[in-house]
């Protein structure tokens, strides 16, 4: 299988801890991340790695708003313009506009960081850089299967993408990779399903696509109620308006092992099905290992059945790296989605 990765993710490198759920740690979404997937990859001699072409602006300000982006690209250079901050300073959000208050326009960085954040991940001086960067290879692959012939391909994408709002960034996500490339393929005539396996909601992918109906946001995630993001993810979340029945949430408990997490999948699936796309995006975090931090009990061998499952979907299939965060087990989950799914589709 192809994979497009690219070397810009490294001048995105947090370092500051941060609270989740009431201890600080360090953050784990790291350069080195890659760097395993990539190793994984090489040793197990699963294809070519190439370099993303760039795609400009225009796919970006296809799925988010302008003063979004444009706040993105500049939000580092004010923030030290406007603190003094260093160079190698981490900008983050302290401070939060009260809910239904009047807009107005935040000037300040400090106020414009609280508007266009929805939880307490930085922005560092190479973060656009990373981010853009990680669209391009979203991009880069999703052109080798429209245009260069290609089944599937991985888009080694870092930072991640699926927190990523309309108009607002959290989760370790900044531009919203797998919506920018499901939206290309929509402009390009097709109809498009998301299958998010992340163990945690792909929050922002919902509100970008909940009032459409010709993508279809399909997610397997921890239970919203009690895990992260909180406040999207549920059941009865299906879409508004000309949306509504295309988006499908499957909410797992803590604990899930494959049992239960291959009904879920079977499921999703059949969803998928019955809407009948022309192509597949598959949001991959593979933080649902049972090494993982997080709350499943994934284990090696279940990555190769989850990607023999989506492989019988008979679809041209993108996988855009998502989560996953245990580095010693990362690879080898990774490759095991992408090498289950290669061998299922022959």
């Amino acid at each position: 299988m192809l994979t497009i990765a690219s070397d810009a993710h490294r001048r995105h490198h947090p370092r500051e801890p941060f609270h989740d759920f009431g201890r600080m740690v360090a953050p784990p979404e790291v350069p080195e991340r890659v760097d395993r997937i990539l190793d994984a990859i090489h040793h197990a001699d699963l294809g070519e790695v190439r370099a993303p072409e760039e795609h400009g602006a225009e796919p970006v300000l296809a799925v988010h708003a302008l003063d979004y982006v444009e706040f993105l690209e500049q939000a580092h250079a004010q923030w030290r313009d406007e603190t003094g901050a260093a160079e190698d300073s981490e900008a983050v959000a302290y401070a939060r506009a009260i809910r239904d208050q009047p807009f107005e326009e935040p000037v300040h960085i400090v106020a414009k960081l609280g508007w266009y954040s929805h939880d307490t991940d930085p922005i560092l001086t190479g973060t656009w850089e990373a981010a853009s960067s990680a669209v391009d290879v979203a991009l880069s692959a999703w052109d080798a299967i429209t245009t260069g012939g290609e089944r599937s391909v991985y888009a080694l994408c870092r930072p991640p993408g699926h927190h990523a709002a309309a108009d607002s960034f959290a989760g370790y996500c900044y531009l919203n990779n797998a919506a920018i490339a499901a939206h290309a393929w929509t402009d390009a005539g097709a109809r498009v399903a998301i299958l998010d396996v992340d163990y945690h909601h792909g929050n922002g992918t919902q509100q970008i696509f909940y009032t459409r109906d010709d993508v279809l946001f399909v997610s397997l995630h921890a239970d919203p109620a009690v895990d992260y993001p909180f406040f999207l993810g549920f059941a009865g979340e299906h879409g508004w308006g000309a949306g509504e029945g295309a988006t499908r949430n499957f909410p797992l408990p803590h604990g899930t092992d494959w049992v239960g997490y291959a009904d879920a999948l079977a499921s999703a699936a059949a969803t998928i099905t019955r809407f009948a796309p022309d192509g597949l995006v598959v949001s991959l975090g593979v933080d649902t290992a049972a090494e993982d931090p997080d709350g499943f009990e994934l284990r090696g061998d279940d990555y190769l059945r989850m990607g023999e499952a989506i492989a019988s979907l008979g679809l041209p299939t993108l996988f855009v790296q998502e989560g996953g965060y245990c580095l010693d087990v990362l690879g080898r989950n990774v490759v095991n989605v992408l090498g289950g799914h290669e061998q299922a589709a022959r």
